[in-house]
């Protein structure tokens, strides 16, 4: 078993990177080459700007290169809930810009002629208990009447045919969703963005910034970085030098793994419907197929912001078991891969983006990244050129969260709230 990313580990390598030392004044710096970062610098470099990408370890290290696979369409949580907190225009921008996300993903993938595994597969949202398929089809109505008449919901007796599991109660499906091989598409993205003229240097953090009258210093070890403008795109893994950003993003680990390839008879009686699948609990598992037919499960097993082999393999051990429990006709499947990173969540479990502290930004995905970091990473790029997109997340409040300064201390104790309301709810 590796203790590796699979979308990492089967992905080619990245050949575009920055060979020169950085040097004179760049229009724009991003930190960070993962989806949101080498979106806006692909978008700005093909608008002539002279852009240099900052990655401290390597193209697509982060949660880019560490999740599920998944491209999931409509907001993640409870869009009753987003009406309630936020309005229904409000709710309905953020449903539409997820779904212009894998939109512009797929549009990105035929302009760049990335190979990367792209469907749309449909997304299942399992029921884990008869109150949660009542919970469902509130949010279908809502959906259905105000903004995705296509979304649909599925009686246990359905589900039958789309995932060989009977401990799930029914589900809602959302056919816009789609799925990719994630180490390609961040590598294919990577590769265009370096096409297009911008400067990608890995192994390159930011230790430090200043602003100066011409806009911004970074020192990185490479030297002093000077540009007009700052991306920061670096989600769970933004640096000590960016405490406002730190005090508003809990970073937690997100941990998975990937079976050995599935025979044929073996995929047909766990995913016959072979879509992206996503469990009802707040402590839940999400899991598809990927495209050499390996199973690959996931879930937040537990609530560390700690992702390094030792804190992987006792997840993993865990994942193992959740697995068995929903398709025990695998028995104890051969493991091949076990790996984790960290995710970026606000308070809201909402994204942000727009301009703060100095810098232009995008995060706060809360694990639902995938599917809209590139997309959010053109919106800030359009932001910085001067033209009007709509960003759902422009006007949303963003407070520091009490007694947080960029390590969660807190995390044991949101763990043990969340399996609580499992139990009773």
């Amino acid at each position: 078993m590796k203790f590796a990313s699979y979308w990492q580990d089967t992905a080619p390598a990245f050949t575009g990177g920055a060979t020169a030392a950085p040097s004179g004044l760049y229009d724009v710096a991003v930190i960070g080459a993962g989806f949101t970062g080498l979106g806006a610098a692909r978008r700005l470099a093909m608008e002539g700007r002279r852009v240099i990408v900052l990655e401290a370890a390597t193209v697509g290290f982060g949660a880019s290169g560490r999740n599920g696979g998944h491209l999931n369409n409509g907001v993640a949580h409870s869009f009753t809930g987003a009406i309630s907190t936020y309005g229904v225009e409000t709710a309905k921008a953020m449903y539409k810009a997820f779904d212009d996300g894998i939109e512009t993903i797929e549009r990105i993938i035929a302009e760049e002629g990335i190979n990367c595994n792209f469907r749309r597969a449909g997304k299942l949202k399992l029921a884990s208990k008869p109150q949660h398929y009542e919970g469902l089809a509130r949010n279908l109505e809502a959906i259905n009447r105000t903004v995705d008449p296509d979304t649909a919901m599925l009686t246990k007796a359905e589900l039958a045919g789309e995932i060989g599991s009977d401990i799930f109660h029914g589900a809602m499906l959302q056919k816009k969703s789609a799925m990719m091989h994630m180490g390609r598409f961040v590598v294919g993205l990577a590769e265009a963005a370096a096409r297009h003229g911008a400067e990608i240097h890995e192994n390159t953090p930011v230790t430090g910034r200043r602003q100066t009258a011409a806009g911004h210093e970074l020192e990185t070890p490479k030297g002093i970085v000077r540009a007009a403008k700052v991306v920061l795109a670096t989600g769970a893994y933004t640096p000590k030098t960016f405490g406002f950003f730190r005090r508003r993003i809990v970073p937690v680990g997100s941990f998975l793994l990937a079976t050995r390839p599935l025979t044929d008879t073996e995929v047909l009686s766990v995913m016959p419907g072979n879509r992206t699948c996503v469990t009802s609990l707040n402590v839940g598992n999400y899991f598809r197929l990927a495209p050499d037919n390996r199973l690959i499960f996931g879930g937040r097993a537990r609530f560390s912001a700690t992702s390094n082999q030792t804190s992987d393999e006792k997840s993993g051990r865990i994942l193992k078991d959740a697995l068995k429990s929903i398709f025990p006709q695998l028995g104890d499947v051969e493991v091949d891969y076990c790996w984790g990173g960290l995710v970026d969540m606000t308070k809201d479990r909402f994204p942000r983006a727009g301009e703060a502290d100095g810098v232009y930004f995008s995060m706060g995905y809360s694990g639902h990244g995938a599917q809209i970091a590139t997309h959010m990473g053109e919106i800030i790029a359009d932001q910085i050129l001067g033209r009007a997109r709509t960003n759902p997340w422009a006007s949303l409040p963003w407070p520091a969260i009490p007694g947080h300064l960029g390590q969660p201390w807190f995390l044991p104790l949101v763990g043990a709230y969340y399996k609580f309301k499992d139990r009773i709810g």
